[in-house]
């Protein structure tokens, strides 16, 4: 495996990309979008913002609430089947399917990550 990507300037990735750790609050099928995901309420402390997941292969709706996650909050919205995606959690590809990046330990909801 070779990294693919052209090398940025870091102080650039961080100045655009914001990503902050939040809490899934909330976990709902939605059988109404293209791909298999979830809907997503996902607390940043100072507000709740919506996501569509793809983490149906790995995870059943209880076990993501009250788990933390890493996500992106300055993509802007995306509309998926009438449903506004207003965040974007990371995963990464498993032989199972996407795995969500989460925090080693617990952290304040709304945590930068840099």
């Amino acid at each position: 495996m070779g990294f693919t990507e052209t090398e940025i300037d870091p102080a650039r990735f961080l100045e655009d990309v914001e990503m902050r750790i939040g809490e899934i609050v909330d976990v709902e099928p939605f059988p109404e979008a293209r791909k298999d995901v979830y809907k997503l309420d996902v607390d940043f402390g100072d507000e709740t913002r919506q996501s569509a997941a793809g983490l149906t292969d790995v995870y059943d709706p209880e076990d993501l609430l009250g788990s933390q996650v890493v996500a992106v909050v300055n993509l802007g919205t995306v509309s998926i089947a009438g449903f506004e995606s207003e965040c974007l959690v990371t995963g990464v590809d498993s032989d199972e399917g996407v795995v969500h990046l989460t925090p080693e330990r617990e952290v304040e909801p709304g945590t930068r990550v840099y």
